[in-house]
């Protein structure tokens, strides 16, 4: 769903893509700074409880994961191994913010049932990435479901921060727009991983594979 602005946020982008260029940075040293600048983010606000400067501070980082990838075709340094670290830091990333909640919940947010939710969505998230890579190895698809990566991650940030904005001003009902979050990505990730296994399963009896 989310796709859609990649392309507008890209062009923006494009000035600071070419900035970097010059002065000799690559793409993947903007890949590993942006996967920092997130994993920091989320560990040193979240557990805290200061979850609107955290949202801002990971919002800060977030795009490079739209600058390094325009970075590398506007040099022509597109490669395998670019692809590969891009996909695999962006797991990190998205591991430390679920991660960043749990330990909020666990600490200052102290609510036990919505630390197991950010659990589920941690392992789920990655769960349905891995479901997709391991189909596209195998030669199937599986880019189905009603939980991109996109969606996931623009969700639980708005809901967060827009939390966090109401809690500092004193709105107790602030709590609930990420706990809803919670629920939503919780049953959209599982449903999701469902949907790839379906898509997959089908794609591999259409083939004749054998099927338990």
């Amino acid at each position: 769903m989310l796709e859609r602005f990649r392309a507008f946020w890209t062009k923006v982008l494009t000035p600071v893509a070419r900035l970097l260029l010059r002065m000799g940075v690559s793409a993947d040293a903007v890949t590993f700074v942006g996967t920092i600048g997130v994993v920091v983010g989320a560990l040193a606000f979240f557990p805290g409880g200061h979850l609107l400067g955290g949202v801002l501070f990971i919002t800060a980082f977030v795009f490079s994961d739209l600058i390094d990838g325009h970075m590398s075709r506007m040099s022509g340094t597109s490669s395998k191994f670019g692809a590969f670290l891009d996909s695999t830091l962006d797991r990190v990333g998205d591991a430390a913010i679920f991660g960043g909640l749990a330990l909020y919940f666990a600490g200052v947010g102290d609510d036990r049932l919505y630390l197991w939710l950010s659990l589920i969505c941690l392992s789920m998230g990655s769960v349905t990435s891995y479901a997709r890579s391991r189909a596209e190895s195998l030669g199937y698809q599986a880019k189905v479901g009603i939980a991109e990566r996109a969606d996931r991650l623009v969700s639980i940030l708005v809901m967060t921060g827009l939390g966090g904005i109401a809690l500092d001003l004193g709105w107790d009902w602030g709590i609930w727009l990420p706990r809803v979050t919670l629920w939503a990505l919780a049953v959209a990730s599982t449903v999701t991983v469902g949907q790839r296994i379906w898509v997959v399963r089908q794609q591999a009896m259409a083939e004749g594979n054998p099927q338990p």
